[in-house]
């Protein structure tokens, strides 16, 4: 085969991994967003649709979705969105409150100038969201701040560990619909533990995050 013909095959293998990735960031990011509910059949018909992919590279996604967890699959069932019982939830997020709160201090004495910047952005789009009443702002805003925080951890074996919890998806399934939000003395936990990696405290910085954490999961429908 001559060069081009080389080359040809190696455009539609990029190609494939593409679509492959995307199908996959983009169906992971619909799982975390809380979209579909707890115990919804997915089927490939419809996310090939949704995400135009081959049902082939679909296949490949769910399996590793269900690899990872955020799915799960049953003969007869089919694949479906996790469901998680209490006593799940609650190691989930027993265990995101210890490692988040080793992030947290790894993150004041590691933060570079720019993580700091980062932070400190964050935390002002969340007070200004906070101040107009925007909760969807406020939200997305929460989320950053808290994956820059893993960010400016600079320690990856920690971040995995964070990152393979699922604990999006214990929150959405756990959420109180009633409760306000944000939650009452949410915003002012983000700033202390801004302060705290901004002052390299690394003590206060897992003292605040641990409360900050804890306190989120005491609002949650687990008795």
């Amino acid at each position: 085969m001559d060069q081009s013909g080389n080359n040809g095959i190696a455009e539609t293998t990029r190609g494939s991994a593409t679509r492959y990735s995307q199908a996959y960031e983009g169906l992971r990011s619909l799982l975390l967003s809380g979209s579909i509910e707890p115990n919804t059949r997915l089927t490939e018909a419809d996310l090939t649709g949704m995400f135009n992919v081959s049902r082939g590279t679909m296949r490949s996604v769910l399996v590793r979705l269900v690899q990872e967890g955020y799915v799960t699959s049953e003969v007869n069932r089919g694949v479906r969105t996790r469901s998680f019982s209490v006593e799940e939830a609650a190691d989930i997020l027993e265990a995101r409150e210890t490692l988040e709160s080793a992030l947290a201090g790894k993150a004041a004495e590691r933060a570079t100038e720019e993580d700091v910047r980062e932070l400190r952005t964050t935390l002002t789009a969340m007070e200004e969201a906070q101040a107009r009443g925007d909760q969807a702002e406020y939200s997305k805003g929460n989320r950053r701040f808290h994956q820059q925080v893993k960010e400016a951890a600079h320690q990856r074996t920690l971040a995995r560990a964070y990152d393979g919890l699922l604990y999006p998806l214990v929150m959405r399934q756990y959420r109180n619909i009633s409760a306000p939000h944000p939650r009452r003395g949410s915003l002012e936990e983000h700033q202390a533990i801004f302060l705290a990696i901004l002052t390299h405290n690394a003590d206060a910085a897992v003292a605040t995050m641990r409360h900050h954490v804890s306190s989120a999961r005491q609002q949650l429908l687990l008795e």
